[in-house]
């Protein structure tokens, strides 16, 4: 919005060509999102308790989480806020990733919206049906997909993705009848990865940071001619506007967990994770790096895989001994590792750590090729 408002000023105040500068737009749009967590976070954690919106404790969970009942959930009212804002404030509206992202984290905000509003305020046991969440993520992969094959920013590039550690190597996916399927899976698994990996204060919107941190330095070489030249990557003209985005996204994530640290003020619930996962999902198929979120979202994928790990080895000790058997203590793995005795804030503290080595990792799939 600012840039559409104050660029066309330029010839009258110079200053503000500094507008023109994706660089300057990123920062102010990550200081931002920080500023408004600060001034309206704590207003809506006193809402949320206010209407008795808490957070129901699993029985059958780690012993010390039982003093986290009642804990303000929906938080992530505050986290789609932070991104949206700076977003829009920062960020070039008539720009197709701009809108789509725009449009990612309000859909699967707006799902898990209802999702944590049956749960909390409706005290129904499942919340969402799971066939409407879903549905929720598939009617979202199959907007973004439409969008990349039929929109003419994409022209030369609709259907393909790019392979790590392969030099010059793009993969074509062929046809939308492939390509869309396959981005409903990157938006249906990461949204729902990021879901299972919210179980610890503070571990979620820590590693998202990361992971947001990574893509926004990738956004900001693919949007360049000259850096994507020289890495060997693809280049897409328009993409380095999502480096805003992404710029707001750590600052919103990084402001949400000043309130979710240990121990707790808030969760950011559904609201929060699933659009937090559907956005970075978004971002990944948008830059045709799609390949790259188990790199760069590798502690989100191992949480996904330790669950469907543990749901298989269950099912399959059923049926072959007559009883079901864990292969995990407690299942997503950060639970296993409580039970084993570790405090929650070294489990954190230790994810956050090996994220940061998939983050460098990640960077290195550049170079080694």
């Amino acid at each position: 919005m600012l840039y559409h408002l104050l660029l066309p000023l330029q010839e009258y105040f110079s200053a503000l060509n500094i507008f023109r500068y994706i660089s300057f737009r990123s920062a102010s749009a990550a200081i931002t999102a920080v500023l408004f967590s600060f001034i309206v976070g704590p207003w809506i954690i006193k809402k949320l308790h206010h209407m008795q919106i808490g957070e129901t404790i699993r029985t059958n969970g780690p012993g010390t989480h039982a003093i986290k009942a009642g804990t303000p959930t929906m938080g992530g009212l505050i986290i789609i806020g932070a991104i949206l804002v700076p977003t829009v404030l920062f960020g070039r509206l008539d720009n197709i990733y701009i809108q789509m992202m725009i449009l990612s984290v309000l859909w699967m905000g707006i799902v898990g919206f209802i999702d944590d509003y049956l749960k909390a305020v409706k005290k129904s046991k499942k919340g969402l049906i799971a066939r409407y969440k879903l549905l929720g993520q598939i009617t979202l992969g199959l907007v973004l997909g439409s969008v990349m094959m039929l929109h003419p920013e994409f022209e030369s590039s609709r259907t393909v993705t790019t392979l790590p550690f392969f030099k010059d190597l793009v993969f074509d996916l062929g046809s939308g009848w492939i390509y869309i399927p396959f981005v409903i899976f990157v938006i249906t698994a990461t949204s729902n990865s990021v879901n299972l990996s919210d179980g610890l204060d503070g571990l979620a919107s820590g590693l998202m940071a990361i992971a947001a941190l990574v893509f926004a330095g990738i956004a900001y070489i693919t949007g360049r001619a000259d850096f994507s030249q020289y890495l060997n990557i693809i280049y897409l003209p328009s993409a380095g506007e999502l480096t805003v985005f992404c710029a707001a996204l750590i600052g919103a994530s990084l402001g949400f967990l000043w309130y979710n640290a240990r121990p707790a003020e808030v969760f950011m619930g559904d609201t929060g994770s699933l659009a937090l996962g559907a956005a970075l999902g978004a971002v990944a198929v948008m830059l045709k790096k799609e390949f790259l979120l188990p790199f760069a979202g590798g502690v989100f994928i191992i949480e996904s895989i330790s669950v469907i790990i543990q749901v298989r080895y269950f099912k399959y000790t059923k049926r072959k001994y007559g009883e079901g058997r864990r292969f995990f203590r407690m299942a997503p793995i950060h639970h296993h590792f409580e039970l084993k005795g570790w405090d929650e804030n070294k489990v954190v503290i230790r994810f956050w750590i090996l994220g940061i080595l998939f983050a460098f990792l990640t960077l290195t799939t550049f170079k080694i090729r």
